[in-house]
Parts: structure tokens; C-alpha cells; sequence
């Protein structure tokens, strides 16, 4: 799985060569201080943050790639992995690992993209839903766009502010696969994760909180102790002796913790009507729902309605991270990667076709 460093990074263990060595190389020759290639350079914008190695004082032997958490930001993150491409094995497997892989889903070169997983929160219930990979590879062409748009269902409605800016970041990513001839991926994917928490509007009346205030994340404390800051995470702490110790978190594995249960209950704030910032003051303002004079009355399903259901503002984007992750099938090329954007087009559509419909 992957885990926490105290420093706030992720920590993804080497895999056994040639995989692990691959796709450090892969790491190395993109964050190179010393590369001047623009298209390297522009694959940068693209992928976590790479921080190079880490071994354990215990286990020097033990290697670890040291990446941004891209979920660091969120409060309630919502995940989705798929991986991408026609092929899930790169062009030196062996006919029994081609086999492996065409079995597993055998409508990966028609489709062009295997969701992995995800982890969805919803506002209505205070919880997240969870889907493994058996659930993405039961998905057909007849219920991939059902199947896929679940990740964007808040339990309240469809976050079609979320699928329209994942939709553009998608399309940045093709805009550098068209652009360039020198890599070709393979079992490679893209890590989807979104803000599931409201907006930071928080009304209370008669005692009942109708939304959530943002919080701040947690992160660092006196004396190097490492609070938990989202719910897909493991928490290293560095101990006396030396040794390092990987606490279970709520629901990490090894795609961010795309397929284990984890539930945190809301810390609720208590705010009167009364608007905090310009923001807020533009929300109420631009709500039809709700005027002052309904205030004395009972709302609350209206109230519910203009929070849970608003849109967003034109002017403001939703809180999304597209990125690519899993470099272990990364290899040298001289033409463009036409499964990757096969994949990638096919996916675009389903998104468009969520969001027309």
C-alpha cells in the first residue's frame, strides 16, 4: 500500500525489478534539475510531485518512492483510479501474462479505460460508498457511463461542476499525448479526486447544522507527532529507537485507498445566519429559493435544497485533481501512444455524455 511520510508525502515501496527500477528511472529522467526537454517538462504538470527515494533507518534495503498526496488538499476526497490505454500489458509480456491481463477484461481494447476503483462521499449520509476493481470490470459498454457517473453523485445530486472540470483536465492531458512521440504507457492510470464536503457555507438554525464549514487540515504538531488529516491515508511516526511504525489509517490501499471502508464523522461548526465574507454573500444573493422573510418559517427543506443542490458560481471552478500514476510500463518510443489516446477519447465522451444527459 502506500503510506504516509511525517513530512506529509506519500511513500509508494519499489516494486521488484524491472518494474520498481523502470519506473524510478521513469521519475528521475522527468524531475531531472537538469532537464531542458519541454515536453518532459510539461509531463511534469501532469503527474504527482516526485521527491525521489526513502528507505526505512531499519530497512535500508526497503525503497520507497516519495510523491505528492494529491488528496492532501481535500477535506472529504472523493477518488476514482482508471486506469487507461487499449492494453494493460506493455510489448514485452509474455503470451501467458497477455492472456492474464486480456481475461481480466477482455473489453479493455474496446472501451479504452478500466475503472480500478473508487471512494465516493456523500453529503446525505455522512459516509462513503466504496467500489473495488470486480465492480469496474463488471461494468459493459451499456453501463460503463452509469457506472462511471456514481463517482459523481453526491448522495443529493449529480456534481456536474465536477464532471465539467475533470472533463478539461483530461483534455490538457490529450493535448500532451497528441503532442508528443516519445513515451508510450502501458497499465498506467488516472487518479481522479474531488472535493465531497459542501461548500464552505455553514447555516444553523434552531441548532441544525445544514452544511459544513471547511475545515483547516490537520498536518504537523509539536514534537513531530502526525495527525491524520484525510480518511485514506497510513500514518508513519518516527519512534525513540528509531524505528518506523505504519499505523493503519482508515481505508488505504494501494491506489490511495480507493477500496476500503472509512467513515469520520463531520465536525460541525456553529455560525449564525449572518454571512461571514463577500463569498457567502454572493451565494445568498444569488439563491432564488430563499429571501429573509422565509427565514421565520420552516425551511429547512429549502435551505437543503439551495446548499445541496446549488451550482456552482460561473466565476469559481470545482475543487479537482486529475493526474497520472503507475509508471512501471513506461518505454521509449518514436510514435504517438494511440491506445493511451484511444483511452483517453473514449473516456472524454463518456464524461460529456454524464454531463449532457
Amino acid at each position: 500500500g502506500i503510506l504516509q511520510h511525517p513530512d506529509g508525502t506519500v511513500l509508494k515501496q519499489l516494486q521488484p525489478p524491472p518494474r520498481g527500477p523502470r519506473e524510478q528511472e521513469f521519475y528521475n529522467k522527468v524531475y531531472d534539475s537538469d532537464c531542458c526537454d519541454r515536453i518532459l517538462l510539461e509531463l511534469r504538470e501532469y503527474l504527482p510531485k516526485y521527491f525521489g527515494v526513502w528507505s526505512p533507518p531499519t530497512a535500508p534495503n526497503d525503497t520507497y518512492l516519495k510523491l505528492e498526496d494529491v488528496t492532501r488538499k481535500f477535506n472529504k476526497p472523493c477518488i476514482m483510479d482508471v486506469k487507461i490505454g487499449q492494453k494493460s500489458y506493455d510489448p514485452y509480456a509474455s503470451a501467458e501474462k497477455i492472456q492474464q491481463q486480456v481475461s481480466k477484461y477482455p473489453l479493455m481494447e474496446e472501451i479504452g479505460f478500466l475503472v480500478l476503483g473508487m471512494r465516493v462521499y456523500h453529503v446525505s449520509s455522512d459516509s462513503y460508498e466504496t467500489q473495488n476493481q470486480h465492480y469496474g470490470r463488471s461494468l459493459t459498454k451499456e453501463t460503463v457511463k452509469d457506472g462511471i457517473s456514481k463517482f459523481f453523485h453526491s448522495g443529493y445530486c449529480l456534481r456536474k461542476d465536477v464532471i465539467a472540470a475533470s472533463i478539461q483536465k483530461v483534455e490538457k492531458i490529450l493535448e500532451w499525448f497528441e503532442g508528443q512521440t516519445q513515451l508510450n504507457f502501458y497499465a498506467s492510470s488516472l487518479l481522479f479526486v474531488y472535493e465531497g464536503s459542501c461548500q464552505a457555507t455553514t447555516v444553523r438554525l434552531s441548532d441544525v447544522t445544514l452544511a459544513e464549514k471547511r475545515r483547516v487540515p490537520k498536518g504537523l504538531l509539536s514534537g513531530g507527532d502526525v495527525l491524520e488529516y484525510n480518511n485514506n491515508i497510513h500514518v508513519i511516526n518516527s519512534t525513540e529507537n528509531g524505528k518506523i511504525e505504519a499505523s493503519v489509517g482508515k481505508g488505504l490501499s494501494k491506489f490511495y485507498a480507493l477500496h476500503k471502508k472509512s467513515c469520520s464523522k463531520r465536525h460541525h461548526s456553529q455560525l449564525s445566519l449572518e454571512v461571514e465574507n463577500s463569498e457567502q454573500e454572493n451565494v445568498w444573493k444569488s439563491s432564488t429559493c430563499i429571501t429573509q422573510e422565509h427565514l421565520n418559517g420552516n425551511v429547512l427543506p429549502q435551505l437543503e435544497k439551495v446548499f445541496y443542490h446549488m451550482p456552482a458560481e460561473p466565476k469559481e471552478s470545482a475543487k479537482v485533481e486529475v493526474r497520472m500514476i503507475d509508471f512501471a510500463h513506461v518505454f521509449p518510443s518514436n510514435t504517438k501512444d494511440e491506445g493511451y489516446i484511444y483511452g483517453l477519447k473514449n473516456l472524454i465522451t463518456v464524461l460529456q455524455n454524464i454531463l449532457d444527459n
